[in-house]
């Protein structure tokens, strides 16, 4: 007879969970793992909302399983750690925070509970001068954005930087761009924004004019042309189109 989930390991949990694809939450109660001699236990505290999970519970990819207990920006406190360590750090086998497959047979559920156990490797102690709750998004969002920023060489000071689109990521794209040195205009098509853009993060302009800059960085996931914005480079300017969320 197969376990529910609250019987399938020895710590109990529990999360917000969606059952169908209604997009509708309600708690749920199962368990963790044993923490193992390469793991670590914590009590999580905060959780970033990614896009990714509003196409998870909804199934607007086709594979998510339920119940699903999304979340994957988890910040926490560390309430046991295992008896073993290793230097490397390496996944031969990708298992996803939730709606994967654990090792065991069982399925993983992520950051929207009240505790998780993970491998040490893929913990990271957040610095004492950041608050926790400002550091659960930099672990999706806020790498999705720096990355291209630093590859594309568009962290110099002095740089125009163009930032489509003011959601999650546009937020952190933003912040970073500013704190790299740059010019930083904002492009949306909604000017309601404007003053969030300009007056609260930072942002030197709103929308821009042709042939000005010398990248964009694209967060909009929903479909819109690239043309109009590839008409703001400067020659041989950079455009990053692409999401994790």
């Amino acid at each position: 007879m197969a376990r529910t989930p609250e019987e399938e390991h020895p710590q109990k949990a529990v999360g917000w969970a969606a059952r169908d694809n209604s997009g509708v939450l309600s708690p749920l109660k199962f368990s963790r793992r044993e923490t193992g001699e390469q793991d670590l236990t914590f009590k999580v505290l905060y959780c970033g909302i990614c896009h990714s999970d509003l196409h998870n519970i909804k199934n607007e990819w086709g594979h998510s399983t339920y119940p699903a207990v999304p979340g994957h920006e988890i910040v926490g406190v560390v309430t046991e750690v295992g008896s073993k360590q290793r230097s490397e750090n390496y996944c031969s086998k990708m298992i996803l925070t939730y709606g994967s497959t654990y090792y065991d047979g069982t399925k993983t559920y992520g950051g929207y509970s009240n505790i998780m156990v993970v491998d040490e490797h893929f913990a990271v102690r957040i610095p004492d001068n950041i608050p926790l709750e400002a550091a659960a998004p930099l672990l999706c969002a806020g790498i999705t954005v720096y990355s291209p920023l630093r590859y594309y060489g568009l962290d110099k000071p002095g740089l125009h930087v163009g930032i489509v689109g003011l959601g999650g990521l546009g937020h952190v794209a933003v912040k970073f761009a500013k704190a790299f040195g740059s010019k930083v205009t904002v492009i949306s098509t909604s000017p309601n924004k404007k003053d969030e853009a300009i007056n609260r993060l930072g942002a030197d302009s709103f929308l821009a004019a042709m042939g000005t800059m010398d990248g964009i960085i694209d967060t909009v996931s929903a479909f819109h042309p690239l043309l109009p914005l590839i008409g703001l480079l400067k020659s041989h300017g950079k455009t990053c189109s692409g999401w994790c969320s």
